[in-house]
């Protein structure tokens, strides 16, 4: 059994996996969380402990950490004597996390496709660019890493090999929907890291249409849906991780991602791109300083982490998926609907943070339990999901189902 954890990153969704983990530390052992500013991952700590949420008696440490720096990241994994490392920093570091835990023989995860700061949007499959590049190295280690354990990618990949494996006889379709149908009361912000937010949106849509990649432009594709919960929702078109893997592992002509945004939202990210405010690339100003315009925008928004005390509303992410069962169109919507101010009681974290913090430590367990420890390097559709769900129900993120026999529950 695999146990110590230690959490690389110190935001919103740090903070749902540290109350999480803390939660089931009797199985996972001492938790370490380490991030640049160990401010944030102290206070993380102190949270934790004024919740209560340690299940049993345990280590709980913050640490200071340049996760870019491999040598200082593999001397913490060793210092820490840490078996799991969940990172949940930027997306920019993860290949060096990677690279540590292959090198210490921990197990890895996050949340996220890695990115180059100077890059957006690259060719796809995206991970060919970047962490599959590791996969024979990880084989050949016996190190376990488990991409996209958060919940888009990560719990709708397992929703889309649950449709495929026990749904249907052939899938035609899956289309993955997140709906943020809550409110933070400002007048603009993202629901997490604006800088990682904005760069999904500036380059080039991907989707997986007819066994080939199309490409399309943000914002020009749209549809609405009738959701559960939140109701009538409209959401576009938008390239997202989950399409790079899921393209290639499931056999499936056509696997779109689609994401809701309200009026608001795109006029003032309309504004921002046309002045130029979204770019990656730095300018120089009239007073001879160099800034990138992008992390200029990220320093004026709220933190996302801010938003949490007095956020209302609810999420609703799941996959529409189509297909023939028993020579008969078939379709099923395999979806959760979170509460923000919920998740602000139990975790101090709103609803976008908790969705995508309570995934990973799912995947901690089934890693130290032995079920996940593959010894390889995996998405999460190439995993058994039905023990994944069957923790996400009890864990906070119940799974539902509607299909022709109604709307109910679901578990394995």
């Amino acid at each position: 059994m695999k146990k110590n954890v230690l959490i690389v990153g110190a935001g919103g969704v740090a903070q749902v996996v540290a109350h999480k983990c803390a939660q089931h530390n009797d199985i996972l052992g001492n938790i370490h969380i380490a991030s640049r500013t160990v401010e944030k991952c102290q206070q993380i700590v102190d949270s934790v402990q004024e919740k209560g949420s340690l299940k049993v008696a345990g280590e709980l440490q913050a640490h200071a950490l340049d996760a870019l720096d491999i040598a200082a990241t593999k001397a913490l994994i060793e210092q820490t004597q840490s078996r799991i490392v969940i990172n949940v920093g930027s997306a920019f570091i993860n290949m060096s996390v990677l690279q540590a835990c292959i090198e210490t023989g921990a197990a890895y995860m996050d949340t996220a496709i890695h990115e180059e700061p100077e890059k957006i949007c690259e060719t796809p499959p995206w991970y060919a660019n970047y962490e599959w590049k590791r996969k024979e190295l990880c084989a050949e280690k016996g190190v376990t890493a488990i991409l996209g354990a958060g919940f888009d990618p990560g719990v709708v990949n397992a929703y889309a090999a649950i449709a495929v494996n026990e749904y249907f006889d052939s899938v035609s379709d899956i289309d993955i929907i997140d709906i943020n149908a809550g409110s933070h009361g400002r007048y603009f912000a993202t629901n997490f890291d604006p800088e990682i937010n904005f760069r999904e949106f500036t380059g080039t849509v991907w989707s997986w249409q007819n066994r080939e990649w199309v490409s399309k432009s943000m914002f020009e594709v749209k549809r609405t849906d009738d959701l559960p919960v939140v109701g009538a929702q409209t959401s576009y078109m938008t390239g997202h991780d989950e399409l790079h893997s899921l393209s290639k592992n499931l056999d499936v002509p056509n696997i779109r991602f689609w994401m809701g945004f309200g009026e608001h939202y795109i006029n003032v990210f309309t504004v921002l791109k046309n002045l130029g405010l979204l770019s990656e690339q730095p300018v120089t100003t009239a007073e001879g300083l160099e800034v990138v315009p992008l992390k200029v925008v990220k320093a004026v928004l709220p933190d996302p982490s801010s938003l949490a005390p007095t956020y209302s509303g609810k999420t609703c992410i799941g996959d529409v998926v189509k297909g023939k069962k028993d020579g008969k169109d078939k379709e099923v919507f395999i979806y959760n609907v979170a509460d923000h101010a919920e998740a602000y009681a139990e975790v101090g974290s709103q609803g976008i943070s908790y969705t995508a913090g309570v995934p990973p430590v799912a995947a901690a367990l089934l890693i130290a339990t032995g079920e996940w420890d593959v010894n390889k390097m995996v998405n999460i559709e190439e995993l058994d999901p039905k023990p994944f769900i069957n923790l996400l129900n009890d864990m906070g993120l119940p799974t539902r189902i509607r299909d022709e026999q109604g709307d109910r529950a679901l578990s394995f």
